[in-house]
């Protein structure tokens, strides 16, 4: 979801830095790259160690994610990668998934405020799997739920820890560049849905 349906790292960046504030740690640009294609609890843990029990890492990832809701209230629609939409109604007749490692409560205020939940007809969170991004858990749970191999899977990406989870799982994979501007691993990259070289690359594995 973040840097696919919505290009809201920038905005995770910001609310990271005012809520790590809050306990005297300013937030570096290695901190950044950590957290991009992870889940919270370990972004938590790598921002403040991994000493703290469990229940303080839950809280603390809810109040950051908090703090970014109400940062991208009513600006939803803007955050999303050119073309999107429309490359979604033309295939909303295809068998897709929201696989992601955000908090369940960002994946359904983004759905509600796009209006994109439609073209879904599964949504994982990565705390539905064992093992979240890197490893391949959420996108073979999510081929199986689709019910398709995951050969047929096409997966799009914007990190590193996605494009290496996506392979894993035995899928092809689009990059965004909306966080890199290189995504190793992927057989495409593309800078939003509007590319037609994307367009090309998706005839040419229909024709496979």
């Amino acid at each position: 979801m973040d840097g696919v349906i919505v290009d809201s790292n920038p905005v995770h960046r910001e609310a990271w830095k005012a809520f790590n504030r809050r306990y005297g740690v300013e937030t570096t640009e290695a901190m950044y790259r950590f957290m991009y294609g992870r889940r919270n609890d370990e972004i938590v843990r790598g921002f403040f160690g991994d000493h703290l029990p469990a229940p303080e890492v839950a809280a603390r990832g809810a109040a950051k994610e908090r703090l970014y809701r109400e940062m991208i209230a009513g600006k939803v629609d803007g955050m999303m990668p050119a073309g999107l939409r429309r490359f979604l109604e033309a295939r909303r007749s295809a068998p897709m998934a929201l696989a992601s490692n955000a908090e369940p409560e960002n994946i359904a205020f983004v759905l509600k405020e796009s209006g994109l939940a439609k073209f879904f007809r599964v949504v994982l969170n990565g705390h539905q799997v064992e093992r979240p991004k890197p490893f391949p858990d959420i996108y073979r749970r999510a081929a199986e739920l689709l019910g398709e191999p995951p050969g047929n899977c096409i997966v799009f990406e914007d990190s590193y820890s996605g494009v290496e989870a996506a392979r894993a799982a035995g899928m092809r994979v689009v990059g965004l560049r909306t966080t890199y501007a290189k995504l190793p691993g992927a057989d495409i990259a593309i800078g939003d849905f509007l590319s037609e070289e994307l367009e090309t690359w998706l005839g040419a594995q229909a024709a496979q």
